[in-house]
């Protein structure tokens, strides 16, 4: 499955329904919390980033660690 079949609502989406989209965080969450929403997401999205490279990086350092088995 595709990210374009997952977001296909989002496909007709205008600069009208941003707006009442923006307005509407604006309203339930007010300008001074969305600057700590928005640097919480980011560092969430750092720390899943920093978790998937250091995985991505052991399984690479265990498979030069492994010795391959020869068939004589």
């Amino acid at each position: 499955m595709n990210v374009t079949s997952l977001l296909l609502f989002l496909g007709d989406l205008g600069g009208g329904e941003m707006l009442v989209i923006l307005m509407a965080v604006l309203l339930l969450f007010g300008a001074d919390k969305i600057p700590n929403i928005a640097r919480s997401l980011g560092r969430g999205i750092r720390e899943f980033k920093d978790a998937t490279n250091e995985i991505k990086n052991e399984l690479e350092q265990s498979i030069k660690d492994d010795p391959k088995s020869k068939i004589d």
